[in-house]
């Protein structure tokens, strides 16, 4: 296909050079944006997940006892408020006996009630570690979006190269026309 548009009379290099390069960008849009995909994907799985090995062994569950109830006052922000507030807890640590704090429970529990409270290894209330579905959440969009922008970078590089490619045409056009088109209108001669 190249080759026969290469003969013809009215191909100029800009058509060769805009034809190649089509060629070129399909075939780097199969290779490079699945390529990018999986390898951000494995890059940033691994790293979610060692993050994730590191919670779980920092982080550990205890069961608390709620001391009052939990009041608005204490109410977490956004989305959150209607799901958990903030009370005080009550629970018992094998090395330094009772405890009390101030954590996120349910907003409809009542004192007396157990609860489960994420401590790290200073005693401080966390957050749950990151889930193993979580994990996976953040490899796979990490990886769609480098194959996006990958496939993204490389169709605007495209579109340069035809603007490039369409500017020079129109300029060889318009010189062949300045040479040849007084001699079909008979004018200048």
């Amino acid at each position: 296909m190249l080759s026969r548009r290469r003969r013809g009379p009215l191909c100029r290099r800009s058509d060769v050079v805009e034809a190649w390069t089509a060629v070129a960008v399909a075939v780097l849009l199969c290779l490079t944006v699945p390529l990018a995909g999986v390898l951000t994907t494995r890059w940033t799985y691994a790293d979610a997940r060692a993050a994730a090995d590191e919670q779980r062994a920092d982080r550990h569950r205890v069961r608390a006892e709620v001391l009052e109830r939990p009041s608005k006052a204490h109410a977490s922000s956004g989305s959150e408020r209607r799901h958990a507030t903030r009370a005080t807890v009550r629970w018992t640590d094998p090395e330094e006996g009772t405890r009390t704090a101030t954590a996120r429970v349910p907003a409809h529990v009542r004192p007396g009630e157990p609860v489960h409270v994420w401590l790290d290894s200073r005693g401080r209330e966390v957050l749950p570690p990151v889930d193993d579905a979580s994990v996976w959440q953040y490899g796979i969009g990490m990886g769609t979006l480098a194959a996006g922008s990958t496939a993204a970078v490389l169709l605007l590089a495209h579109r340069a190269v035809r603007r490039v490619a369409l500017r020079r045409r129109l300029e060889e056009w318009e010189r062949d026309w300045a040479r040849t088109g007084p001699l079909w209108t008979h004018r200048g001669v």
